[in-house]
């Protein structure tokens, strides 16, 4: 049956490990290859845990935001997104000499050549970076043209709302498109797209490579920008790493500009991110720090992250351990709960679980994104789903083997059960020690079993048997056979005690009123001829097992054993109830106070013993 149930046991934990590494196997694909999956949306939110566990970070100081804001909107009545007014705030940065001067404002519309044209040439006053916008229009088939293996996953407008001529020739033009999730949060910032006319960057990207004096530089899953090369996710988008809240970054209202009411180089050697904050006007988004967040503030920290190239790596080498973490943790959870009991083992997978989530948080506050919704979603109730049929194993085992222990109990004594199934090979070798050895049998019981007959004898042995064994177990003795009307018991198996005769001298005290009793309520067939007699002797003894290999049974030999049968004939002699030898009282008196030993019933005698040439010293009583 124990084979049994570990075939079992072995079964279900390869099937779970099995279910783990194919569902592990199967996503993770999917996550190598970028697709979409329902487990995203989870991902986020355990993103979003991660950036508010690990804190706000303080953003570079060489990006700054001039927001066209409620003020700005006031002061210059209505008009602050007309061409002469931007013009203005461009200027006015452009005199502190800005490394960079990046519009989140789209130009499609012109609104007048000589308005276009006061722009623009404002626009060659520094270098700057203006908006375009992608359209991603649903149904629009986009014209067939040749595309590299790298753009595959590269967002593909269908169309593009370029900034005027005048403009785009004055400035660099870049994509201010990002990639939101289902929550508004903007997660990636796609650096290139294959638009119609070709491949373009990015607004955050251009804006960083104006920056940075220097054409980026794309490679197999990374961008070049200036000094920094920086691992891109599939289809070179950039995860955003945010550094905190709206207002991370230093921001000066554009009136504050046009005032001049900031302190001189406020903008010098700086990235200058011109947007609009005011409300009603421009996009917000949020972010894991915020409910609102300005776009300019999402692009300051992509431009900063590339400058910086403290970047949030996800790229398709960590996708590729995602995959990997998705099959290998279920699996070695299970494994490690396969070698415990259920609740233990799902406590140490609990604790795997939790070392392997601290792991992907210290991953992150080092700058890598790995998942944590794709390889909990599969270990999560794998585990608990194994735990609950190890648990239901288990039970089954346990009362299987609660059934087999009580029936074996009925066979052998319950303190020698226990030591077997804890110990298989006790006893394989015969042991010597010291025990109390005690016989009882009952007198006359040949005449009553003839008058009862065999069915009525044998309830009526049966009640004494079951009486004498509850009287020594509860003195944790052991029964080690029954022999008809009679009973042999030792103390001090399994293992020797120093209280062992005591132990067997109140048995034996117990017993001689219990018997008496058992025999008082008898049928008066039974009771008129029956009494009873006991034997206790204390010494050496060999333990062993004796039969055959597939059945044997536990048994005392030696002298000790042979003395405490022939006491037997001594109660007989001398026409008394117990007969214990001088050797049982001295070993209890060695464990007990002088007090707690009564012995004033029993009276001392020196006899011959069959078999010895010695005389004993016993002591008997009626």
């Amino acid at each position: 049956m124990r084979l049994k149930a570990w075939r079992l046991a072995f079964i279900l934990t390869i099937a779970f490990i099995a279910a783990g590494v194919a569902a592990g196997a199967w996503l993770g694909f999917g996550q190598v290859r970028g697709a979409a999956s329902g487990l995203d949306r989870l991902e986020y939110v355990t993103l979003d845990w991660r950036f508010l566990l690990a804190g706000a970070r303080p953003a570079p100081g060489d990006v700054v935001i001039v927001a066209i804001d409620d003020r700005t909107i006031a002061e210059l009545e209505g008009h602050a997104l007309s061409r002469q007014a931007l013009a203005r705030i461009v200027r006015a940065i452009a005199e502190h000499h800005p490394r960079a001067v990046a519009l989140d404002i789209a130009f499609p519309d012109a609104k007048g050549v000589d308005e276009d044209r006061a722009l623009a040439q404002v626009l060659k006053l520094t270098k700057s970076v203006v908006a375009s916008i992608g359209i991603f229009a649903r149904g629009d088939v986009a014209p067939e043209r040749p595309q590299l293996a790298e753009l595959s996953l590269a967002p593909a407008p269908s169309e593009v709302l370029w900034p005027t001529e005048a403009i785009r020739d004055a400035a660099e033009t870049g994509l201010a498109n990002v990639s939101t999730d289902a929550s508004g949060i903007p997660r990636y910032i796609p650096l290139i797209f294959e638009t119609p006319d070709g491949v373009a960057p990015s607004l955050a990207l251009a804006a960083a490579a104006a920056a940075a004096g220097a054409e980026p530089v794309f490679t197999l899953d990374r961008v070049a920008v200036g000094e920094h090369s920086i691992a891109t996710d599939l289809g070179y988008h950039l995860p955003i790493r945010y550094y905190g809240p709206a207002g991370s970054f230093q921001r000066h209202s554009a009136a504050s500009v046009l005032r001049g009411e900031l302190e001189p180089g406020w903008a010098s050697n700086k990235v200058v991110v011109v947007g609009m904050t005011a409300a009603g006007f421009g996009d917000a988004f949020a972010t894991p720090f915020d409910r609102v967040a300005p776009g300019a503030e999402i692009f300051a920290t992509a431009i900063a992250n590339l400058l910086t190239g403290e970047t949030l790596a996800r790229t398709p080498m960590t996708r590729r351990i995602d995959a990997a973490t998705a099959a290998f943790l279920p699996a070695a959870m299970i494994g490690l709960m396969a070698m415990r009991r259920a609740a233990t083992g799902l406590a140490v997978a609990a604790l795997m679980f939790a070392l392997w989530a601290a792991a992907v948080f210290f991953a992150f506050v080092h700058g890598y994104w790995l998942s944590l919704a794709l390889p909990a979603a599969i270990a999560a109730p794998l585990t608990l789903a194994y735990a609950s049929a190890r648990l239901l194993l288990e039970r089954q085992a346990g009362r299987r083997a609660e059934a087999q222990t009580a029936t074996l109990a009925k066979f052998q004594s319950p303190a020698l059960v226990d030591r077997i199934l804890r110990d298989p090979k006790f006893l394989e070798k015969p042991v010597s020690q010291d025990m109390a050895v005690m016989f009882l049998d009952l007198s006359r019981s040949t005449e009553v079993s003839e008058a009862l007959g065999p069915e009525r004898a044998r309830d009526l042995l049966a009640g004494m048997q079951t009486l004498v064994e509850r009287e020594i177990v509860a003195h944790d003795g052991v029964v080690i056979n029954y022999m008809g009307d009679g009973v042999l018991a030792a103390f001090g198996l399994p293992k020797s005690q120093a209280d062992d005769a005591a132990r067997a001298l109140a048995t034996v005290e117990r017993l001689r009123e219990s018997v008496a009793a058992w025999i008082a309520g008898a049928p008066p067939v039974a009771r008129d001829r029956l009494d009873f007699r006991i034997g206790l002797h204390f010494g050496p003894a060999v333990v062993s097992r004796l039969g055959s290999p597939t059945h044997q049974q536990i048994t005392a030999a030696g002298d000790t054993v042979n003395v405490a049968s022939r006491l037997l004939e001594v109660a007989k002699q001398q026409g008394c109830r117990i007969v214990v030898s001088e050797d049982v009282i001295g070993a209890a008196r060695a464990s007990m106070t002088p007090a707690a030993l009564d012995l004033s019933a029993y009276a001392p005698m020196t006899l011959p013993i069959r078999g010895r040439t010695a005389a004993l010293e016993v002591r008997i009583r009626s």
